[in-house]
This record gives C-alpha cells, structure tokens and sequence, in this order.
C-alpha cells in the first residue's frame, strides 16, 4: 500500500511561482517511480514531469520545460514540483503519482496507465 498527499496549490497571478508538495507514506519512497499530472476541466489528465525511481533522470512535457522542475528529498519521503512563470493554461487540479516498477523512460512515465497510487490532487489556479 502507498499513501499520497498534495498540498501547496492555490491562487497565483500570472508570472508568478508556486511549489507543490507530494508526501509518500506505506513503502520505501526511495524504490517509487514519481510523477506529476494535471487535469483541467473537461479535459483529460495529462503528463507535467516525473522523475525516476534512484533519482537519475528527470522528464517534462513540452509545455512545461524551463519554467517547472521536479525534485525529490528521500529522506523525507517527499517529491516536490517547482513551478515558475506560471500561466493561465496551468489552471489545473494537479495530482502525483507513484509506479512500484522500476520505470525510467521517458515514455513510460508519461503514461498515465503506469502508476499504481494517486493522490486527490491540489488545486492551482492562475489568474490573468
């Protein structure tokens, strides 16, 4: 079993930053493959960035390089998603996610049908 909580969405204007959190709990984080998503209304969940299971290789989607950065602090059983110069188009539930495979391209990670557990999700709202 593996247990995950988002928090640090909220309301940003344009341009500006916010850092999410996702705390992992019921198996060993540092062997959990993580990834962010994001879902707007009416649309389909879809990949932002993950990062694989020792920490090696960090992935993003298109829209997202250069201003979001991934990370992860085992120690603290936490992966974190840094997001910077935000846009309205970022107005999104987003949600983490944690495959028990040992996952490290690209395109598996930005699968959705390879991660086990998620978590509700935060809300981020960017205002223009």
């Amino acid at each position: 079993q593996v247990q995950l909580a988002e928090s640090g969405g909220g309301l940003v204007q344009a341009g500006g930053s916010l850092r999410l959190s996702c705390a992992a709990s019921g198996r060993s984080f540092s062997s959990l493959a993580m990834g962010w998503f994001r879902q707007a209304p009416g649309k389909e969940r879809e990949f932002v960035a993950a990062l694989t299971w020792n920490g090696d290789s960090t992935y993003y989607a298109d829209f997202v390089k250069g201003r979001f950065t991934i990370s992860r602090d085992n120690a603290k059983n936490a992966v974190y998603l840094q997001m910077n110069s935000l846009k309205a188009e970022d107005t999104a539930v987003y949600y983490c996610g944690a495959s028990i495979r040992l996952y490290s391209s690209h395109s598996t990670l930005a699968n959705r049908d390879n991660y086990r557990y998620w978590g509700q999700g935060t809300q981020v709202t960017v205002s223009s």
